[in-house]
């Protein structure tokens, strides 16, 4: 069987790619954007190839999928149909395979790369794992029985998966494009918990998940005390985030995470209750934490001569906000300089007021236009990034042709944050510094 992958650098299609080529499928794909994206180490890893100019010849057993980003009218849909293929989606592919084995889904509005990264750090290093990360990574073995997924709420993909272990970070106001609200975003993560074959483990300190009546074995844990497992003394040092994980009052691990900010306490204590609960011992969930890489694009790190690049994949007001709270905890002699490139035009509306509040805990913050491949700016008048510049009190637009301004903020740290490509702004500043 082979594999027709249209959007391939995009980070869910390209990890479905390197799971399916593991797997033993011929798999090839097509993508508009032709400058390197970091998803696309595991596709060459694999030598899946990357087409542009819709030349792929296709044979009549191939399965064919496209990123939701990919509109009826584009050109390479059009020819795929023109062909007589019909198209199935990318989420149903995905399903199928969590169905296959013992899966371990990961959901959440926010941390769902950095949870799952960890879960699956520790049980590959262990009992072996097949393992989904949204930042391009995939690996799968037909001999592995669990299955470690990064479970996308986006356009409710994940309502096609099959878990037999959920956890859920945080539930929050997003993908305002595809969902009628937070009621309807909050239902949708309802029925995905609770289709959940085992248990889950959902963060109590989130009143969107509390709200939540579950018709199956659920384990709470967080900062508040009416949590099954409860973290605290959380301190954020320069070589990591250091707590304590306590179970019916009584200390059960201290811990350290090589990666900074409250929020990483909580994703790690997620991760520990899980691998608890597949009789990892404790002592050998402590030791691998401690050599946690992150994921690519979460506050990946780079100095260039006495300045610090950040590299990082928030794009809601949220996560923009505990990135930079991270960075400022970390780098306390420094000034934070906030680089952000807006992602549609949808977000940009409904979030703005949130942007502008959270890009301000920066000691100055520049924003470029919006990029959205989506969406088309003449559905959405009047929307600009001036909206998040006019409610800012230290934004300034940034050109992208034009980033003199960046450097005059020298020997600090430059904080790079979009799910939009925003590499080649980094890698002009590094080149100019």
């Amino acid at each position: 069987m082979k594999y027709y992958c249209i959007g391939v650098k995009g980070s869910g299609m390209a990890t479905l790619a390197c799971l399916l080529s593991d797997l033993g499928y011929e798999v090839s794909g097509y993508d508009d954007v032709r400058d390197f994206k970091f998803t696309e180490k595991g596709l060459d890893q694999r030598g899946i190839k990357i087409y542009y100019d819709g030349t792929k010849e296709l044979d009549s057993d191939t399965i064919i999928t496209a990123s939701k980003a990919f509109s009826e009218d584009h050109k390479e849909i059009k020819r795929i149909k023109e062909l007589g293929f019909n198209i199935t989606p990318y989420n149903e592919i995905i399903g199928d395979l969590t169905s296959k084995f013992r899966t371990i889904s990961v959901c959440g509005t926010h941390g769902k790369t950095t949870t799952s990264s960890m879960i699956s750090h520790v049980v590959n290093n262990t009992l072996g794992c097949n393992y989904f990360i949204g930042d391009g990574r995939g690996h799968a073995n037909q001999e592995n029985e669990l299955f470690v997924i990064e479970s996308d709420e986006y356009n409710k993909h994940f309502l096609a998966y099959h878990p037999s272990i959920s956890v859920c970070t945080n539930i929050e106001l997003e993908h305002t494009e595809c969902y009628d609200g937070l009621p309807d975003i909050v239902n949708s993560f309802s029925k995905f918990l609770n289709h959940s074959k085992e248990y889950a483990v959902v963060c109590g300190d989130n009143e969107n998940i509390r709200s939540i009546k579950f018709d199956k074995d659920v384990i709470y844990y967080g900062e508040n005390d009416n949590n099954d497992y409860i973290v605290k003394n959380i301190d954020v040092k320069e070589d990591g985030t250091y707590f304590d994980i306590y179970k019916d009052d009584n200390l059960l691990v201290s811990l350290m995470v090589p990666v900074f900010g409250r929020h990483m306490a909580l994703n790690a204590t997620a991760c520990t209750i899980v691998c608890l609960n597949l009789g990892i011992e404790l002592d050998t969930i402590k030791s691998l934490l401690k050599d946690f890489k992150n994921a690519e694009r979460r506050f990946q790190e780079e100095k260039v001569g006495n300045s610090i690049i950040i590299d990082d994949y928030a794009h809601h007001p949220t996560e923009i906000k505990v990135t930079l709270e991270a960075a400022k905890a970390k780098f306390k002699d420094k000034d934070i300089i906030a680089i952000f490139k807006p992602n549609t035009y949808s977000r940009t509306k409904d979030f703005y007021l949130d942007f502008a509040n959270a890009l301000d805990i920066a000691d100055y913050v520049y924003v470029t236009n919006i990029d959205s491949n989506r969406e088309k700016q003449e559905d959405y008048p009047g929307v600009t990034s001036n909206m998040i510049l006019d409610n800012s009190k230290k934004g300034k637009l940034l050109l992208e042709s034009d980033i003199s301004d960046l450097l005059t903020h020298k020997d600090n740290v430059f904080v790079f944050m979009s799910c939009a490509s925003i590499s080649h702004l980094k890698e002009d500043l590094i080149s100019k510094l």
